[in-house]
């Protein structure tokens, strides 16, 4: 059954709203005085609130309750701390750095989110994606400064002497930095400057700005992301030595160098990697099939590793076939040390990139995490969390970090219930680095490019999304396909400013042409509907009642204009513009030139409107209308003039507190800002518009007659 309201009538006979009125806005000078007085005010209780607010593990570890959760974070960091040995090692390749510094940038990771991320099942570390961004900024610096990119391991060429420095490095004072030393230098200066963005818009509260990234653009740049890390490894699965190509189109130019130089590939590393894919993939398969049954994750990549590494040491495969493995990996930390400034500026823009990136990642997992598992998480805090993991390490030769999917959903099914687990995570990193780094000496890059190849599974599988993504939604299925085209064809940070672009434009193009009608009503009830929803609804005689779905704003407003001229069969602003040429003499409608019923973009349409029209009053159902800007505002105040040459009138209802704000302060209630200013134009339903509409019209009929 359908709910009818009361019916709107005249003060006294009836139901009367009346509306608050909100206290009076303090001025700036009052404002800011408030605000000053409350950022400086100390005292004991709010320097131990803004403690707990920066750690928030000072607050939930109080309250910690070991018998329910001390075993989950205990495996579950275990488990987390075992994969990331390997997957530390491996990810090393992408960013172009040795071994030793992805373990020291899990562990610092780990334990500095520990102490200050919000979300208890997120596991923060290296990352894919930004190994790979990393990896390019390496590559471009190390050319510049006139080193070989493609330099893999020790060797002739792997460090230079300070005669063969080139100008930059003499620029920066590092003519006596080797190549390894000077590609840490530039992660390091790369990661402490995304680091400082991120804290930045912590500190600024600008969290919600990743919300505009949206799930298809991640998937996209993800997808475009994996395909060309897949293609980067290749040159290791191969045993190959090609150039590493940089700039637009380089996967392209990469499969054109993997081509001339596949005849060379080496033996060894083509049947090591073979081996170690199908194992990999078998065991993944499996793992996924009996998930349900395994409490623990099967560790396949460690045991891969550690056969594959006792198999290369035993066979020596390095010394007899000439195979490419990880070389020394020293223990222990090296001293601090701060990243050159002169490098800092080098990588200005590729930072911005890398901090947008990692923030959104790392933002969205943890509101997804925390929707699952019924608790929230602050933005704003995420961002210092994840800020103080790339500027802290990177004084101790860490490179950039972010939330990651797989790990987290692994911390996950383990049983993870705090983000004491990530603390139980880098206890198990830091034994490797004291101890056990040197055991991985012979282990050959080939099986290290087989495990980043089988992490990219998930992301690859995401092209299968895409029919589904494009019949719920077309637009979103062209940013998913965009995003990722651009990152391969040309590069990861095109496809983002692509992906970032196309999802802005597809926005506005929604708000730029949302859907308008007219409305009429249900018998004698107070609903009204749009005809094309609802069967049996009847127009209002002498009231048109236009809906415009959509905000009202500089980019809408022709079009706002033209689908209430097209439906209500009369162009206001045309035919009050003649009737004040001709004179006060033409009617309101002598065959003036109205827009068709084609509402595109490109519609040109005209049609001949009736000789009189057959409505006097106009009224605007604003409950759809977000907002209101000064364009938006001064569409509707000429819309009024006009109506009202015309003799029409111009109600407005539902308008929601911020659109009557703007009104108000814009001047169109008139001089009279009072209730009874309010009370003339805007209503607070439909049905009370046209209630009053109805009233009107019957006042002037009658006078007329009384005349």
């Amino acid at each position: 059954m359908m709910e009818v309201s009361p019916e709107c009538t005249q003060q006294g006979r009836g139901l009367v709203l009346v509306r608050r009125r909100p206290p009076a806005p303090p001025g700036l000078r009052e404002a800011l005085k408030a605000r000053l007085r409350r950022s400086c005010a100390c005292s004991v209780q709010g320097a131990w609130a803004l403690l707990q607010d920066l750690l928030p593990a000072t607050r939930w570890l109080r309250q910690y309750q070991p018998r329910e959760d001390l075993a989950g974070d205990v495996i579950s960091g275990l488990v987390i701390g075992i994969i990331l040995v390997p997957q530390a090692i491996a990810y090393s390749l992408l960013a172009g750095l040795q071994p030793i510094y992805s373990l020291y940038t899990s562990f610092f990771a780990n334990l500095i989110y520990f102490l200050m991320g919000t979300s208890r099942h997120v596991s923060v570390g290296i990352f894919s994606l930004l190994c790979l961004m990393v990896g390019q900024v390496v590559d471009r610096e190390l050319l510049l400064a006139g080193f070989d990119p493609a330099q893999d391991g020790p060797g002739p060429g792997a460090n230079r002497s300070a005669l063969n420095a080139s100008a930059t490095m003499l620029a920066l004072g590092l003519q006596d930095c080797s190549r390894d030393c000077y590609a840490i230098r530039v992660a390091t200066a790369l990661t402490l400057l995304a680091g400082i963005y991120q804290v930045l818009m912590g500190v600024l509260g600008l969290g919600f700005v990743s919300a505009y990234l949206s799930q298809p653009l991640l998937d996209g740049f993800a997808m475009g992301a994996s395909v060309t890390i897949l293609t980067s490894q290749l040159r290791h699965l191969l045993g190959v030595r090609v150039p590493r190509h940089q700039g637009p189109g380089l996967v392209v130019s990469t499969w054109l160098s993997l081509l001339r130089s596949a005849g060379q590939a080496n033996l060894c590393d083509v049947l090591t990697s073979a081996t170690c894919l199908a194992v990999l993939l078998a065991a993944k398969e499996l793992s996924d099939r009996y998930r349900h049954h395994l409490k623990v994750p099967l560790p396949a990549e460690l045991l891969v590793i550690g056969a594959a590494t006792l198999v290369s040491h035993f066979g020596q495969f390095h010394e007899r076939f000439g195979s490419s493995v990880a070389g020394d990996i020293p223990t222990g930390f090296m001293a601090p040390h701060v990243p050159e400034p002169g490098l800092v500026w080098h990588v200005v823009l590729d930072a911005a990139s890398l901090a947008l990136v990692s923030s959104a990642f790392s933002i969205s997992l943890a509101e997804m995490f925390a929707r699952s598992h019924g608790y929230s998480v602050r933005a704003n805090q995420e961002l210092l969390a994840v800020g103080c993991c790339n500027v802290l390490p990177a004084f101790f030769h860490c490179f950039a970090t972010s939330a990651a999917l797989a790990k987290s959903l692994v911390k996950t099914a383990t049983g993870c219930r705090t983000q004491l687990s990530s603390a139980v995570s880098a206890t198990v990193v830091l034994l490797v680095v004291l101890a056990l780094a040197p055991l991985f000496r012979d282990l050959q890059r080939s099986v290290l490019a087989c495990i980043i190849i089988v992490s990219l599974r998930g992301a690859l599988r995401k092209v299968w999304d895409v029919p589904r993504l494009w019949r719920l939604s077309p637009a979103d299925a062209l940013v998913w396909v965009a995003t990722a085209a651009t990152c391969v064809l040309v590069s990861t940070e095109a496809g983002l400013l692509a992906g970032i672009l196309l999802s802005l434009l597809s926005l506005a193009g929604r708000t730029r042409h949302p859907r308008a009608a007219l409305l009429a009503r249900a018998g004698d009830s107070s609903f009204y509907g749009d005809p094309a929803e609802f069967e049996g609804l009847v127009p209002e005689p002498g009231v048109q009642v236009f809906r415009f779905t959509g905000p009202l704003y500089y980019a809408n407003k022709d079009f706002f204009l033209r689908s209430l001229y097209s439906l209500t069969g009369l162009n206001a602003g045309y035919t009050a513009a003649r009737r004040k040429e001709r004179g006060p003499g033409v009617g309101a409608g002598e065959g003036e030139p109205v827009e068709g019923r084609d509402l595109g973009p490109g519609s040109s349409t005209a049609a001949l409107v009736p000789s009189a029209t057959c409505f006097h009053t106009v009224v605007i159902d604003c409950a759809p209308l977000l907002f209101l800007d000064a364009a938006g505002l001064a569409t509707l105040q000429d819309l009024r003039r006009d109506y009202g040459a015309l003799g029409i009138t111009l109600l407005l209802a539902c308008c929601s507190p911020s659109v009557r704000d703007t009104l108000s302060r814009g001047g169109f209630l008139g001089e009279d800002q009072g209730d009874a200013a309010e009370e003339g134009q805007l209503f607070p339903s439909v049905h009370c518009a046209v209630q009053a509409a109805r009233a009107r019209c019957q006042e002037l009929v009658a006078a007329n007659s009384t005349l």
